[in-house]
């Protein structure tokens, strides 16, 4: 028996790390892609986000999952990016150099594709940075399985 908990402890821990570095790598490209996400301290913030947002997405968001199931079930699971969206907000509350702020998007034109530039809100600044995070984190772990 003490094997089997030994390989569960290792399996778990090994799980939790690569959430970890997900979470990190995630957040750093969309730091990079986007004007709307602010680390203050650099290396040091990331990795404390991360971490948090790891610790949340383990533990605070299946609850709030298991919470908000009616809605979820009659939205058909697009209530599930509202959840996203505050366990990002929780993050920004926990960890006081992580900041989302309100960005500008200059536009876009490449062979005759064209976005045109748009202000984001604080509200549409959560909304857009947690998909994009949710975008990457699923490709890497898609990556890394």
């Amino acid at each position: 028996m003490t094997v089997l908990k030994r390989f569960v402890k290792i399996l778990l821990m090994r799980r939790i790390i690569r959430s970890i570095l997900i979470n990190v790598a995630s957040i750093w490209l969309v730091s990079m892609m986007v004007a709307g996400i602010v680390l203050e301290r650099g290396f040091e913030t990331l990795l404390v986000a991360a971490f948090a947002l790891g610790l949340i997405n383990l533990l605070i968001k299946p609850v709030i999952n298991i919470l908000l199931l009616p809605i979820n079930l009659i939205t058909l699971g697009t209530f599930r990016w509202l959840v996203n969206v505050a366990a990002l907000y929780i993050v920004t509350v926990i960890v006081p150099d992580f900041k989302i702020i309100a960005f500008d998007f200059a536009g876009f034109s490449y062979k005759g594709i064209v976005i045109p530039a748009f202000s984001f809100n604080l509200i549409l600044s959560f909304i857009v940075i947690t998909f994009l995070i949710s975008l990457v984190s699923s490709f890497l772990y898609w990556l890394s399985k």
